[in-house]
């Protein structure tokens, strides 16, 4: 009789502790506030945020001259990107 109480408990500990871990997992967790802002860059020329790299500033189709529209290609090109990632 002792032996089944035990194995009686054994297994009501069992699955008490099975429900906690699985509660716990699905448990909401503590983020913190990241910022998203980019920071302009020193080295970038008219601060539009383009890393000169180590060779100088490397701009081969001139895109960068025209700064109206660079704000734009810029949100395109990190939207084409996140896209690619998926």
């Amino acid at each position: 009789y002792i032996k089944y109480k035990l194995k009686t408990i054994n297994m009501k500990l069992a699955i008490l502790t099975t429900l906690a871990a699985s509660a716990a997992a699905f448990a909401p967790a503590q983020q913190s506030r990241v910022s998203t802002a980019i920071a302009g860059d020193a080295r970038s020329p008219d601060g539009l945020g383009i890393d000169p790299g180590p060779l100088d500033f490397f701009d081969p189709l001139g895109l960068a001259e025209d700064t109206d529209s660079f704000a734009r290609r810029r949100a395109v090109e990190i939207k084409h990107g996140r896209i690619c990632q998926l």
